[in-house]
């Protein structure tokens, strides 16, 4: 159910920025030193909720700080193209427009992040059928599916009600951005 709906987000997305592309455009030799649609480009980035609470981000003295740090993750710029979908839609157009060495603050609003919280995606499953498959559930417990990281949300007698929605979802969430190069 969510892989089609996500295609369809996909090719929405990927429709607007098509026609938006037709729209803006630069002059001069500020072109290729200014982000546009299409660029590879780098950045570092600070990523909070809009209380402050940090929830991920490329620096590994900021991730220490926040208590957040990974040992197996590599902390380095984040590197993508401009406009071609790997980025959430409110953080592919916030970079645009950026110079190298710009830091700019970013307020990307839920549905240009990770979607509105979705109740119809928390899903009852039976409780004897997680323990047949040796899952002992618990309200807050992270479960890995072919759909990725879900949630169980809560529980009654019965019931495990698993969350499919970003742990994101919902959030307005706010970027420090950097802009560390463009085209490499």
């Amino acid at each position: 159910m969510l892989i089609p709906m996500k295609k369809t987000i996909l090719l929405v997305i990927l429709a607007c920025i098509v026609l938006i592309s037709g729209c803006a455009g630069n002059s001069g030799d500020q072109e290729d030193t200014m982000v546009k649609e299409g660029d590879y480009i780098t950045v570092n980035y600070i990523g909070q909720l809009e209380d402050g609470t940090i929830f991920d981000t490329s620096l590994e003295e900021v991730a220490k700080e926040a208590g957040q740090y990974n040992p197996a993750r590599e902390y380095n710029p984040l590197g993508f193209t401009v406009g071609a979908g790997q980025m959430i839609k409110g953080f592919d157009n916030g970079v645009v427009g950026m110079e190298i060495g710009e830091e700019r603050t970013v307020t990307i609003p839920a549905a240009e992040a990770y979607g509105e919280y979705d109740e119809e995606l928390v899903q009852p499953i039976e409780i004897s059928h997680l323990k047949e498959m040796g899952i002992e559930p618990e309200v807050g417990m992270a479960l890995y599916t072919q759909h990725g990281q879900v949630t169980v949300a809560k529980m009654n007698e019965t019931h495990a009600f698993i969350d499919y929605n970003h742990h994101l979802a919902g959030k307005t969430l706010v970027f420090k951005i950097t802009l560390v190069s463009i085209g490499q």
